[in-house]
């Protein structure tokens, strides 16, 4: 095959479709990976895997596959995440290991896997941190540790894959409208009832003043993960929040 190919975890979320499609746009070959089957009629998938991302056996499956028909990957994008928004003390220790799971676990299990057919060329990983690894706010603890582990470990893999030419960088989203944005709304840091006006309250926090787009985010992951516009950059955090973590809370 001659096209570079992409390995997209979460592929059916908000963010992930719109990763799937910015990249089948700029004629790589797409494989999604989520835990979901609804992919039918989803732009820009060429290969689907349903599977659990916190699996070992399922990435043993994707490898393998992968191996027979592709022989390389170019880019991975780790995308996948799930959220509990609960007090930390409400929070079970089965609810608490299962975001560690999907959120870190996935993205050592899928560096790990694939790493052999990245190795041979080099390339790029991408990690979807967030926001709540640099800045957070109550009843979203889990998540918040979650993306602060993979933020470090981006660092850790930027260093120990530079021998191999991969790359690793991080993408930090802000609040992005997608479903996840919509089920954490409420935790208890916004006031009211109708969900527009919640959005549109948020929107209202951030510099740019509005919230941000699942295709905004998908743009700045394609610039780490093509080599053309991003050789020079590895371990790095790009924070993609319209301003939100610039402005001193006490403003």
């Amino acid at each position: 095959m001659n096209k570079l190919v992409v390995v997209i975890t979460g592929v059916l979320g908000g963010i992930g479709r719109a990763i799937a499609r910015l990249f089948h746009s700029h004629g790589w070959y797409v494989v999604g990976v989520d835990q979901g089957d609804e992919f039918e009629g989803v732009v820009g998938i060429d290969q689907f895997f349903q599977a659990d991302v916190a699996d070992v056996l399922a990435w043993e499956k994707i490898a393998k596959t992968l191996g027979a028909e592709v022989e390389k990957v170019d880019a991975l994008v780790n995308n996948a995440a799930i959220q509990v928004c609960k007090p930390l003390v409400e929070i079970t220790p089965q609810e608490w290991d299962r975001v560690m799971a999907v959120n870190v676990r996935s993205v050592y299990l899928g560096v790990r896997q694939l790493y052999p057919l990245m190795r041979q060329q080099g390339g790029a990983v991408v990690n979807v941190s967030s926001v709540h690894a640099l800045a957070t706010s109550a009843n979203i603890a889990a998540y918040a540790a979650s993306k602060g582990g993979m933020l470090a470990l981006t660092r850790a893999l930027a260093i120990e894959l530079a021998c191999d030419k991969i790359r690793v960088n991080a993408v930090l989203p802000g609040a992005v409208e997608t479903p996840m944005l919509y089920a954490g709304l409420s935790r208890g840091h916004l006031q009211g009832g109708d969900v527009a006006d919640l959005v549109a309250q948020l929107g209202s926090k951030h510099v740019i003043g509005r919230v941000g787009q699942p295709q905004e985010i998908a743009e700045a992951i394609y610039f780490l993960a093509d080599h053309s516009r991003s050789s020079f950059i590895t371990g790095q955090a790009l924070v993609v929040d319209g301003g939100a973590t610039c402005r001193l809370s006490t403003e």
